[in-house]
């Protein structure tokens, strides 16, 4: 069963669910999060860190919680927070991130961005395992995106996402079938 934590609008997580995979819960840590919409009849909640002591605490609350829901493979679908490693230990190598940037080039919150900055001339989505550090974690999954001269932002930001909404629920089903 899966776990998918969510920040935003929830393009991926709705990937997984048109894939028919097995999620059985899905967490935010943002109570407003359009993504949790999106999970129709599934078990929902929110972890804002306000309502928590620290990081630690908000973790191992929302570990908790997804276990008690049956999720046993946690995917990172546009979750835009660290976990720390309380959350992994709870997790061991079963937690899935999706990342706009063929990694290890360009880890982060602005990898879009950066690569264009940067003058790249290809992108690509990465699915990887996640360890402690930031988009660091093994490397499962990569799919090239050229870079055209008149990329935006969005442009290419939007074109990445056709890949992660195609490398995503492939790579997680191949991990549900182990």
């Amino acid at each position: 069963m899966i776990g998918v934590l969510v920040s935003g609008t929830g393009s991926n997580l709705q990937a997984l669910l048109d894939a028919d995979l097995p999620v059985s819960a899905v967490a935010s840590n943002r109570r407003a999060a359009p993504a949790l919409r999106r999970a129709r009849s599934l078990p929902t909640a929110s972890f804002e860190l306000a309502d928590y002591p620290d990081r630690v605490a908000r973790d191992l609350a929302m570990a908790d919680w997804l276990l008690e829901r049956g999720a046993r493979l946690i995917v990172l679908a546009g979750y835009m927070h660290l976990l720390t490693p309380a959350f992994l230990e709870r997790f061991p190598d079963a937690v899935v991130n999706v990342h706009p940037s063929l990694l290890p080039d360009f880890p982060g919150g602005h990898a879009v961005d950066d690569q264009l900055t940067a003058g790249v001339g290809e992108s690509g989505a990465t699915v990887h395992l996640v360890d402690d550090g930031l988009d660091t974690g093994p490397i499962l999954a990569q799919e090239r995106v050229p870079v055209r001269a008149d990329d935006t932002s969005e442009t290419l930001h939007a074109r990445i996402k056709e890949v992660e909404h195609r490398l995503l629920p492939r790579v997680v089903g191949e991990l549900c079938a182990r």
